[in-house]
């Protein structure tokens, strides 16, 4: 389902360029009329009156009109282009304190035209020792395209100056040939910018003067021109952005969902490297945003801001909630209790059903000290599809607000399918499995794909300036290749037989803030990085990251000491559940069962208040995530439910955790 949406969403690109309007501008002649020129074009005079009223007052000698070419007649152009020279290389191995400035300084020649033959300095920052190429002699002028008019072949209008520009992008005192542009119907700055491969920045500074266009108005502009039509965006699947400084391919393609040849389809000059400042189009997530809204942060604002529900309820309806959970009563005989406790015993899934079913007893006392009160109806599943079905078949679901439960996946569809059509929601407390895509089916537990995702995602936003280092073995290469698309410098050490050595890790450090990044579920391979990273720590400055904290981190082998040294960061599902800071909660809980709460009976609490304040909140579950679209967080967990595409929702809230030298847990927060 997944490709087949990505399929269908480059069909839906590839079909709008082929819808748009195409615009040119005219250059008036002498005695060229509204008539004769209309003529040229094969319009009618009101085309050229829609877009140039003060036409109508008649037109002068190198007046410029705007002229609407239809999409289903074919265009007369003529295409001048600068001739490119032949340009010659130096190499040239970069020393210490050397810049890109201070190169395109010594060799007479832009950073931009350094960058544009060595694309690896568009993503990161040039490394001592390295070999780049530096282009000699003379460098290669922009493609100008000048749009003349069919009716004259004369080429005799040179719209091409040379001016002088105050900085470049980077800031850098540089020139810049310029041209220029009439300002179309619905143009944008943002869509001009894109067109001519310019910041918004560059664009301002050529035009100071200028703050509102206006349909008509003669602006500056750069000569590099894409090649493509659409320079106006009246599809609203579309949008512009203006990259932020640091970002990356990777990082743009998971914010918008789309994968990075689809970025690169909708915009080729992307070809030639990302650039900080560059124009982008993008696709919209939905219709609510503004195009020219540069905030965009990939949810919105507002989701990722905290909400506490219990400044919301209104609906002091009974809430009916079925509890779904593999308790296996059916192994329980009247006169062999001794028989189900051993049981319980052995039977893990067992004992979780039992510790969740007490955090929902709590959070359904507590709710009712709010004023909500709430029907609870508990199922025993039995583990079995067959049992569900016979759940549902032999009981009323009409008026039931939610299910909780069941905890296997199998048995979970069963009963999310069968409710879909009476929209009732089916919440699943644990499993992080991909689910079929029914519209009613919420996943409480992130997968560990998604995880990973938002792992990587924080190691980007925060790779910049730190010496990035990637250890994984061969079964983590996905991952791997993943990191490195993300972090384009960094490096990579190769374990052999599920061993690094201190000194081939020392290689690799830097002098600065090292961030090694360890890919791997073999313990003895994450043993012997750690107890070398360790003893390095004694010169070097070294955090510890992974994306994946498995059961390799948990063994006897792995010394927490070392971790916690490293500082370990990781991304969780739940936070620690600290006891200290929520004593009121253990206390209640340790009276009630006279035992401390686990992490499942905290997950159950956390889950059924969420669930309880959001139908305290609106109508219906589904009406609490349209009016309040921030975060909701509890005792060890978090809840953002988002739509997935393939159907259902799931929740996209997590935690990135770090784990102190003194063994205590924190949030890991950006830098």
């Amino acid at each position: 389902m997944k490709y087949l949406f990505v399929l269908c969403f480059l069909f839906q690109v590839i079909s709008m360029s082929a819808n748009a309007q195409s615009y040119k501008y005219h250059t008036v002649k002498k005695g060229e009329t509204v008539f004769s020129i209309s003529q040229s074009y094969s319009i009618d005079e009101e085309d050229i009156y829609k877009y140039n009223p003060e036409a109508k007052n008649g037109i002068g000698i190198d007046e410029k009109l705007v002229i609407p070419i239809s999409e289903n007649k074919t265009e007369v152009s003529s295409n001048t282009e600068t001739s490119a020279t032949p340009v010659s290389f130096k190499e040239h191995q970069v020393k210490k304190k050397e810049t890109l400035y201070s190169l395109s300084k010594e060799y007479g020649v832009s950073i931009d035209h350094i960058k544009r033959y060595n694309k690896q300095l568009y993503s990161k920052e040039l490394q001592i020792g390295e070999t780049i190429q530096i282009p000699v002699g003379s460098i290669p002028a922009e493609n100008v395209v000048v749009n003349n008019s069919p009716a004259s072949s004369n080429q005799s209008e040179k719209p091409v100056v040379e001016r002088p520009v105050n900085t470049n992008r980077s800031g850098n005192p540089q020139n810049f040939k310029t041209r220029e542009h009439i300002v179309l119907p619905q143009e944008t700055k943002y869509g001009i910018a894109r067109k001519y491969g310019m910041t918004l920045k560059e664009l301002d500074e050529m035009n100071p003067k200028i703050e509102i266009l206006q349909p008509g108005m003669m602006i500056r502009v750069g000569t590099a021109v894409l090649d493509e039509e659409p320079v106006i965006i009246t599809d609203d699947r579309f949008r512009f952005y203006e990259v932020k400084p640091q970002e990356t391919l990777y990082r743009l393609s998971k914010k918008f969902q789309v994968s990075q040849d689809s970025l690169i389809r909708l915009n080729p000059a992307l070809t030639e490297g990302l650039k900080f400042g560059m124009v982008l189009k993008v696709p919209k997530k939905d219709g609510n945003f503004e195009e020219e809204d540069a905030s965009y942060t990939g949810m919105g604002s507002e989701s990722q801001s905290k909400v506490d529900l219990k400044s919301f309820i209104n609906n002091r309806d009974t809430k009916e909630i079925a509890l779904m959970l593999p308790f296996h009563l059916d192994k329980v005989d009247a006169d062999s209790i001794p028989t189900y406790r051993n049981a319980i015993l052995n039977e893990r899934v067992i004992r979780i059903s039992l510790d969740f079913h007490s955090g929902v007893l709590m959070a359904v006392e507590k709710a009712k000290s709010l004023g909500i009160s709430t029907n609870l109806k508990v199922y025993d599943t039995r583990r079995s599809t067959g049992e569900v079905s016979n759940i549902l078949r032999t009981n009323n679901f009409d008026n039931v607000d939610a299910v909780i439960g069941p905890l296997i996946q199998d048995v979970t569809e069963t009963v999310a399918g069968a409710l879909e059509n009476k929209n009732i929601p089916v919440i699943n407390p644990l499993s992080n499995r991909s689910m079929k895509g029914y519209g009613n089916l919420f996943q409480s537990r992130p997968s560990e794909e998604f995880l990973r995702s938002k792992m990587v995602d924080y190691i980007a936003r925060n790779a910049s300036g730190k010496n990035v280092i990637v250890v994984a073995d061969s079964k983590s290469n996905a991952i791997k290749n993943e990191l490195m698309s993300a972090v384009p410098s960094a490096r990579t050490v190769n374990p052999s037989d599920n061993f690094v050595s201190e000194a081939k890790l020392a290689e690799v450090m830097s002098s600065g803030e090292n961030w090694v990044i360890l890919e791997s579920e073999n313990m003895n391979l994450i043993s012997s990085v750690a107890a070398a990273l360790n003893r390095l720590t004694r010169n070097n400055r070294i955090t510890l990251l992974t994306t994946n904290k498995n059961n390799g981190y948990e063994s006897d082998v792995i010394s927490n000491n070392h971790l916690g040294k490293l500082r370990l960061h990781y991304p969780s599902v739940d936070k620690e559940f600290d006891t200290q800071q929520v004593d009121e909660f253990v206390k209640e809980y340790s009276k009630k069962f006279k035992v401390q709460p686990n992490q499942y009976a905290v997950r159950g609490y956390d889950l059924t208040m969420d669930v309880l304040l959001r139908l305290a909140s609106a109508e219906d579950l589904y009406e609490s995530f349209e009016k309040y679209p921030g975060y909701t967080e509890y005792y060890e967990s978090k809840f953002h439910y988002l739509m997935k595409p393939e159907g259902g929702y799931t929740n996209d809230a997590i935690y990135i955790l770090n784990l102190n030298e003194d063994l205590t847990i924190t949030e890991a927060n950006d830098l």
